[in-house]
Order: structure tokens, then sequence, then C-alpha cells
């Protein structure tokens, strides 16, 4: 079956717009053009944008879509079948906080007692449970099953006070990180000194044991693993880079 630009748009719930800026970027390509200047779009086109879709849904740029459904290597149905992985752990993240909902509109009826950690408790598991999906193998590889768990334990309990103040802390590592990359900032400076300083109460939330060498460690790791990296160089390159040699300047390690 074939469609033109408003019959596809129609059943795909976008705009034609969006279908020819697609056309225009070489993200979706119509099969053909009619003798009437139609874009004409086949069955293929159809499961492509499909696919591009389920990419935009997960928040992902068009432009690394773009690069993901071209590559030669790019397989459809294992495609889909990490898009469903990544559905079902969203369902789980949204039951947790559905039922945290719940219980926190109980506790405001006045029907339950609902404590100040239990507030938090749901928000905390999913964020341990994401943490395990992303990096669970390659941390307990490195620290080992018995510290991880502990960590896991000391978060869980976090106060609400605790749980605040981590939260912040990231944060305000984030935002100094890419102005001190932003201004050129020397990391074995002032600057450099404070964030890490500031690194390691934010570590102190979680770790049951600090050392300098497992700080320096940790922060090798946020270089050497790609994941890490993109996360502090999500908004300015050079981030984990700079946490890093500033770690190296103030840790003694």
């Amino acid at each position: 079956m074939e469609y033109t630009v408003k019959k596809l748009a129609k059943i795909a719930g976008v705009s034609t717009r969006t279908l020819r800026y697609y056309d225009q970027i070489g993200l979706l390509t119509p099969c053909r053009v009619s003798s009437s200047g139609y874009r004409i779009y086949g069955q293929a086109e159809v499961d492509k944008l499909q696919q591009v879709l389920f990419y935009r849904e997960l928040g992902i740029t068009l432009e690394e879509i773009k690069r993901i459904i071209n590559d030669p290597d790019y397989n459809v149905f294992s495609a889909l079948e990490e898009y469903r992985e990544e559905l079902r752990v969203r369902q789980e993240r949204l039951t947790v906080l559905i039922n945290t909902v719940e219980k926190t509109i109980e506790a405001q009826k006045g029907r339950i007692i609902m404590s100040d950690q239990e507030k938090f408790e749901g928000l905390k598991k999913e964020l341990i449970k994401e943490n395990e999906r992303k990096y669970g193998k390659e941390i307990r590889e490195k620290y080992g099953e018995k510290t991880i768990e502990e960590s896991s334990g000391k978060f869980m309990n976090l106060s609400q006070e605790e749980y605040k103040r981590m939260q912040e802390l990231a944060d305000m590592i984030n935002k100094m990180l890419e102005q001190a990359v932003r201004e050129g900032a020397d990391p074995a400076g002032e600057t450099g000194k404070e964030i890490i300083e500031l690194h390691k109460e934010w570590l102190g939330f979680t770790w049951t044991e600090y050392s300098p060498e497992a700080h320096a460690g940790l922060m090798q790791m946020y270089v050497d693993d790609e994941r890490f990296t993109a996360y502090y160089d999500k908004n300015i390159a050079g981030c984990a880079a700079f946490l890093r040699k500033a770690g190296h300047a103030w840790l003694g390690v």
C-alpha cells in the first residue's frame, strides 16, 4: 500500500510539515515522486517512520536517529527488542511513582501515616534500579558486590534533608564543571579544588568508606567509560576530563 504525505501524516499522527522536514534532512525519503509531484511512501517508509517515532519518544535527537537507522549494521528486530525493554523499564518506574503518589494522597486525606522516608523511597529505588541497569556490571566488577549493596543500603536510608542535599550537590557540581570548562579554568586551581571537595561530599551520601585512591579511580572511570563521560559532558564537552584532572591535582594520587 502506498500513501501520500497527507495520508501518511494522518495515520502516523504527525504533521505533513514533519514528513517534509524528514525528507529534507534525509531521514525519511519517499520511495518515489508521482507525475503530479506528490511524495509517495511505500511499506518500507511506513515501517521506517514507525522506528523514527519510537526513537523520538525516547528523546533521541533526529541527528542521532538518522545515524542509528542508516548504520549498515542496523537490525530492526534488535532495535524493537531494545525499545520494548526500555518501555518496560519506564513502565516499572511509572508504577513505583504512581504507588508513591497514591500513598501520598491517602496520607494527605489523613487515611494513613506516611513517614518522610517513605515519601522518597520510591524515587530512591528507581535511581538505584536505573544506575544498576546502566552501570551495574562495571561498578560491581570494580568495587565488589558487598560494597555496592552497602552503598545502596546507605542511599535508601538517607533522610529527606540528606537526599535533597545530595541532589543539590549533583546539580551544583555539574554547573560548576560546565562553567569551569567554558571559562578555561585550571583544574589545579581553586575552582578545581572546590569541585573536588563538593564531589567528595556527594560521594559521602552513598560510600560507606572513603579513600582518595577510590575517588581518583572513580573519576578515571568517568573518562574511560563513554556512558559516564556522556553524563558529565551532556551540555559541554570536557567536563569529565576536567573533573579527573582536578582529582589528580587535589587528591594526591
